[in-house]
């Protein structure tokens, strides 16, 4: 098989991210987002050549009109290219315990995908609409899902499970499940490549840091722990998810304060994190800014995050015993030379001494070494989810 271009598809309930991936290289040939969908203003914009465009979509566009775009009005419109495409991926961010690696999607894939929707209602659902759209659009291109869920299905009853009735999980499926694990499994082998070591024997904690955050723990090449939950709400601070917190403070808001169940989930899911405490954004720029000028609220939503994520690093020194590296990614994780440097302060008892030079070139695409020869690891690693997601499908297409 000579042609290699895979069109990556991550929907949202909103939005639709895409790209056309060169799966030898992880080139991006297209990339964009089309947002705004069921608004008036529904919109898309993409990067091809170095070149960015933009364009509205029909009014109370969704899906299925964004996918049309994407084909008619930009994959079309350059010559040859339509024709080397292999499949499309679709990146889905619950697989439950069905799926434990990547899938040609069938119709019973498709009704499995579809019954995880309880357990990521934002997204599966929309998942299913862009499928369906792709499938209309090429509907003799092999449609491969690519699981978030999938990379953590290696942890085991220990790690996963809740201290809940045991039959909450045979029955309700209740148990932790995690996400970004196409992240996670990326930055795992290219760290064992920068160690000079096996994937099977490397031992590294991957901290995928941006509006969703979580961090891995991850053992001879597999996950062993994760800081996501059953849905993507647990674990560390993020940009509007508050993570880990005490379940009696939902009971409370519901009796005491007058909120209704769906207020404090919105609430959670969509008021906290930087936000809630900031006041400010969720964008963590705006934060970093707000911080250098003294907001108070702004530097404690820095601390908390900074201290939540070291606090979960720490704590996976247990199920690894031997940590070859932490690895920092997402846009957070690769870009904030603050946030590193405050983490890797908090872990001092490790013994981390961070290379202020090192550290502040690590971004803006720059992998490496952050800390001082001698010190323990930790390393800055760009993330390329596209490119797994797009390696896998070239695998499935070519063994169909």
């Amino acid at each position: 098989m000579n042609n290699k271009l895979v069109l990556v598809l991550n929907c949202g309930s909103s939005s639709l991210k895409f790209a056309v991936i060169n799966s030898n290289s992880g080139d991006e040939i297209i990339s964009g987002l089309a947002e705004c969908f069921n608004l008036p203003d529904a919109r898309i914009k993409w990067k091809i050549a170095g070149k960015k465009k933009s364009a509205n979509l029909p009014s109370h566009s969704a899906h299925s009109a964004a996918i049309s775009y994407i084909v008619e009005e930009i994959i079309k419109t350059e010559e040859g290219l339509a024709e080397q495409f292999v499949a499309v991926g679709h990146r889905i961010v619950h697989g439950g315990e069905k799926f434990t690696e990547s899938v040609i999607i069938n119709d019973a894939v498709l009704e499995e995908i579809e019954e995880c929707s309880s357990l990521a209602p934002l997204h599966n659902p929309a998942h299913v609409l862009g499928i369906k759209a792709a499938q209309s659009a090429f509907p003799t291109l092999p449609q491969i899902a690519v699981f978030d869920t999938a990379f953590h299905q290696t942890m085991p009853a220990k790690a996963f499970m809740y201290a809940l009735p045991y039959n909450l999980y045979k029955e309700a499926h209740v148990r932790r499940y995690g996400m970004h694990g196409t992240s996670h499994l990326f930055v795992t082998h290219e760290a064992a490549k920068a160690l000079n070591q096996a994937v099977e024997d490397t031992n590294i904690i991957s901290a995928h840091l941006g509006n969703g955050a979580s961090v891995a723990a991850i053992k001879n090449g597999k996950c062993v722990d994760t800081s996501m939950g059953m849905t993507p709400l647990a674990g560390l601070v993020m940009g509007t998810r508050c993570g880990d917190l005490d379940p009696s403070i939902i009971e409370y808001l519901v009796t005491r304060q007058g909120y209704s169940l769906k207020g404090v989930m919105d609430m959670l899911q969509k008021q906290s994190g930087l936000l809630g405490v900031s006041g400010i954004s969720s964008d963590f720029r705006d934060i970093l800014a707000e911080n250098e000028k003294g907001n108070k609220r702004a530097t404690l939503a820095m601390e908390m995050f900074s201290y939540r994520l070291a606090k979960y690093i720490a704590s996976y020194a247990v199920p690894l015993g031997r940590i070859d590296a932490i690895v920092f990614t997402g846009g957070i994780g690769e870009n904030s030379h603050l946030i590193r440097t405050q983490v890797l302060a908090l872990l001092s008892i490790f013994g981390y001494q961070i290379d202020d030079e090192k550290n502040k070139a690590a971004r803006l695409g720059e992998q490496g070494t952050i800390t001082v020869d001698g010190s323990p690891i930790a390393m800055v690693i760009p993330t390329n989810e596209e490119w797994v997601i797009a390696q896998d499908s070239v695998k499935l297409a070519s063994n169909q």
